[in-house]
């Protein structure tokens, strides 16, 4: 069996090997999956919170060995690792109260002159694939796994390649508390076993992030309709004439560059109104020459892209910009997968990095003549995740709000995913459907009505 080496884009030294599981095995594991849900949806409710709250308590007293794992594997420094972790359990807990709370709903056929009642009760799907990315490879697992687990479902779990260890740890940590066979891992290249998995018939739902090449594919393959995505973006900080430009500043630079840019929710461009874009790019460059570069290990602000190949695209859309007349403010600096934090002004729709997500630290300025033409350039978009508004009149950010064609409209504040309880969507390229505890929880059900006459 050929194993799939895992390297640390920091230094490439080799941290591991997973196995890069043939078809058969894929089966073998759903075949387990399949017969353990027959007797595990019948648990009690109760019963599922005692095992997912040993699991998590688990997790919890691993979280420093597993912050120190994804550090090395993934790049990000090793303050958010631990704060990915934490939050994370945090979440998990949090998912745990939130399905003791739901109830049951009660419908009366009385003011339409009937006398039946409705009893509706939420029942478990059966197989949930769960697909996670690289970037959050521990939180975008868990707020997959968790609510799928406590409604009664079992739970087919593919992690990415950059961060297969410590989810493979992970679900070590979990399995050890958690009744066999109601949570199975499956590595290899997605590339190689995404469509067979995708394609399986005993797959009910999928649960999928990250880009929207990907998930259109998933979109077109899968053997069910039921789908949670969460895709690409290209989010827009909006800035208009009015807005405290210092905050803008500090949440742009925050909001483009954290962990390298390699966020759906990062800020990707800036579309600033032409009378402060001087003093706002002014602002934005004395932030950025701030921001720490290097090691993860010594909790850098900007540390190594997760391979050559993202950097490489990266500094490709920077050299196309700068060969069509882009204003270099700072940056335009690479060693290997190392990027230096980028900004680019006066940037015009035949650049490439007007329109393409980079997913690396380079962070393009658009100058528009008023909040209306800052509309037009956000919606020209094939995505739709988030959008960001600057200004100190309330009011027009909730009227420019309604007009941005994207799920999350952010007011003085950078595009960001949230409290984790909070609805997450995108629309257009963006994602399908919602996530957030409570719609996570609701997604893995079908409902059943009980019917009766009185």
């Amino acid at each position: 069996m050929e194993n799939i080496q895992i390297f640390s884009p920091i230094d490439n030294e080799k941290l591991g090997e997973v196995k890069a599981m043939t078809p058969s095995e894929i089966d073998e594991k759903i075949a387990r999956l399949n017969k353990k849900f027959k007797e595990y949806r019948n648990e009690s409710l109760l019963k599922r919170v005692e095992y997912i709250k040993a699991a998590i308590d688990e997790l919890e007293k691993n979280e420093e060995m597993l912050a120190s794992l994804l550090t090395k594997e993934i790049s990000k420094k090793y303050s958010d690792s631990l704060d990915e972790i934490r939050r994370s359990i945090k979440i998990s807990r949090y998912t745990i109260e939130e399905a003791l709370h739901l109830e049951m709903e009660a419908y009366s056929g009385e003011s339409l002159g009937s006398n039946q009642v409705s009893l509706v009760i939420r029942e478990p799907i059966g197989l949930i694939l769960a697909i996670a990315p690289f970037n959050y490879p521990i939180n975008l697992s868990l707020t997959k796994i968790i609510p799928a687990l406590i409604m009664g479902n079992v739970v087919l779990f593919k992690p990415p390649t950059s961060g297969s260890l410590v989810c493979t740890k992970m679900v070590e940590i979990l399995n050890s508390k958690l009744p066999e066979s109601v949570l199975e891992i499956v590595t290899g290249k997605g590339s190689v076993i995404g469509d067979y998995i995708v394609e399986n018939k005993n797959v009910k739902m999928i649960n999928f992030t990250g880009s929207t090449a990907v998930g259109n594919r998933i979109k077109k393959i899968a053997n069910t309709d039921r789908l949670i995505m969460e895709l690409g973006g290209k989010d827009s900080a909006i800035v208009l004439e009015d807005a405290n430009l210092e905050l803008a500043a500090k949440e742009i630079v925050s909001g483009a560059f954290s962990y390298s840019g390699q966020r759906c929710t990062a800020i990707k461009r800036v579309l600033v109104v032409d009378s402060v874009s001087e003093k706002l790019t002014k602002l934005i460059r004395e932030k950025v020459e701030k921001l720490s570069v290097g090691n993860a290990y010594e909790n850098k602000d900007i540390t190594h892209l997760i391979d050559k190949k993202s950097s490489d695209f990266v500094m490709n859309l920077i050299k196309d910009a700068i060969s069509k007349n882009a204003t270099l403010v700072i940056g335009n600096k690479n060693d290997k997968n190392l990027v230096y934090p980028t900004v680019l002004d006066n940037v015009k729709s035949n650049m490439d990095v007007y329109t393409v997500e980079p997913f690396g630290p380079v962070l393009p300025i658009i100058h528009v003549k008023d909040y209306d033409e800052a509309i037009k350039v956000a919606n020209e978009s094939e995505y739709g995740l988030q959008s960001s508004i600057f200004t100190k009149d309330t009011k027009l950010a909730f009227e420019i709000a309604k007009k941005l064609e994207v799920g999350t409209v952010q007011i003085n504040k950078k595009t960001s995913r949230g409290p984790d309880n909070f609805p997450f969507l995108g629309i257009k390229n963006s994602g399908v459907n919602v996530q957030g505890v409570k719609y996570s929880l609701l997604a893995t059900t079908n409902i059943k009505s009980y019917v009766m006459e009185i």
